[in-house]
């Protein structure tokens, strides 16, 4: 049990740096972000030429106090053949006594670059609230960094992307969190520090039989004062209806940082499902299994979406959109 709260003070202490040290990084992470890209790029709306709503709820480190808690929608439809894409994302991610909340406009422009090559460039703006409990049962009374009471700050947002994809591959480079920092510079407390995050991701549609195909992709994601990590994704999709893969994720090991027996260290393996319960649903389910620090308190993470095509996913078989 000492060990226990040992860390979770860590994990506090982190949330709540303030802003005349170095952050970590503050964007939540999904296993199932690569069917649904708008996550992490705001070029990928209207890829899939049609309208799409999902819905992700996140709980890391089941049973940990104060662990991630992270619950999304977002929606996204193409216009004007296909070249235009509008979306929107709201988003709510609770980290013990902090709470961040999105809502976010997207807007993504798509030029054809071959026959069946397309490069897409968008952006998303909107605000975000950033929240702190300075009652939370677990905060420390002699820590000054924490206010008395609620505090509430908002700033504006925005991110953008290029999107580019074929039939069979595609890749994509974003970045978030392009303005706002400031307006949160001049608060007396920084719930966060709203850098630049940047996403760098590719993938590849593989076919391995008539009813099997293979998809590897990569996401690296990068942000000030935090360890450059990676997600390596492997996934087979069979009749064109079941999703079954397994995901690696880490980080670059730089310097010689030992942080609470190497807590700083994100490596974790997922499990990852999606079906198409029918031809317009689609649900997915992701387990995480940590083996950082806290792979011997077995506070895994649970990852459940849900999403529905605005049209049937069956008149698009002879163009399918599997990114």
């Amino acid at each position: 049990m000492k060990n226990v709260l040992k860390i979770y003070g860590w994990i506090v202490v982190m949330a709540l740096l303030p802003v005349t040290m170095v952050s970590g990084q503050q964007l939540p992470q999904f296993s199932q972000y690569i069917f649904n890209g708008l996550h992490i790029n705001p070029g990928y709306a209207g890829y899939k030429n049609q309208g799409y709503i999902q819905s992700t709820y996140r709980d890391q480190w089941v049973n940990f106090p104060g662990a991630p808690q992270t619950f999304t929608v977002t929606a996204d439809l193409s216009a004007n053949e296909g070249l235009m894409g509008f979306g929107i994302s709201l988003l709510s991610d609770q980290i013990g006594p902090t709470n961040t909340s999105t809502g976010l406009l997207t807007y993504a422009y798509r030029i054809q670059t071959g026959n069946e090559s397309f490069l897409s460039l968008g952006v998303s703006a909107g605000a975000s609230q950033y929240v702190i409990d300075g009652n939370w049962e677990f905060n420390d009374p002699n820590d000054p960094n924490i206010p008395e009471g609620r505090l509430n700050m908002f700033t504006p947002n925005m991110n953008a992307g290029l999107f580019f994809h074929t039939n069979r591959f595609y890749a994509g480079f974003s970045a978030f969190n392009m303005v706002g920092k400031k307006a949160l510079e001049r608060e007396d407390i920084a719930l966060a520090f709203h850098d630049f995050h940047f996403y760098l991701t590719a993938g590849l549609m593989v076919p391995v039989g008539d009813n099997i195909s293979f998809k590897p992709s990569f996401l690296i994601r990068e942000v000030q004062g935090a360890p450059t990590s990676y997600d390596i994704n492997g996934m087979f999709l069979f009749m064109e209806r079941l999703w079954l893969g397994a995901s690696y994720r880490s980080n670059l090991k730089i310097g010689n940082d030992n942080l609470m027996g190497n807590l700083n260290n994100r490596t974790a393996v997922a499990l990852i499902a999606e079906i198409f319960a029918t031809e317009n649903l689609r649900v997915g389910y992701a387990y995480d299994h940590n083996l950082n620090a806290l792979e011997n308190y077995r506070n895994s993470s649970h990852e459940l979406s849900v999403g529905y095509y605005l049209s049937s996913r069956s008149a698009k078989l002879k163009n399918p959109r599997w990114f």
